[in-house]
């Protein structure tokens, strides 16, 4: 799992059937520990109702689609969770 912020959806009226009434939205990738961006914005599907400007959680690959209980959705990654806080003991991090 990785985490993100959702920066924005998208609309398609012309996508794959499998898709029909799947909200997307546009994530971008943030490092866990310095909350900084990393790496480029994707799409991601949301099942569970993130909003823009949330932190959430999401997974990718195969997961994504048995997060979504669909196998042969053509989707790449899926919002799992809205992140509500987190913390981190410091003093257990190997580069500081």
């Amino acid at each position: 799992m990785k985490t993100g912020r959702v920066i924005g959806n998208i609309w398609a009226t012309r996508k794959d059937e499998k898709l029909s009434g799947v909200k997307l939205l546009i994530v971008q990738p943030l490092d866990l520990v310095t909350g900084k961006t990393v790496g480029d914005p994707l799409v991601v599907a949301d099942y569970i109702g993130a909003g823009e400007g949330e932190r959430v959680i999401y997974t990718s690959g195969s997961s994504a689609r048995k997060a979504a209980e669909r196998d042969f959705i053509p989707i790449d990654a899926t919002v799992v969770g809205i992140i509500d806080d987190q913390e981190i003991d410091r003093s257990l991090l190997e580069n500081e």
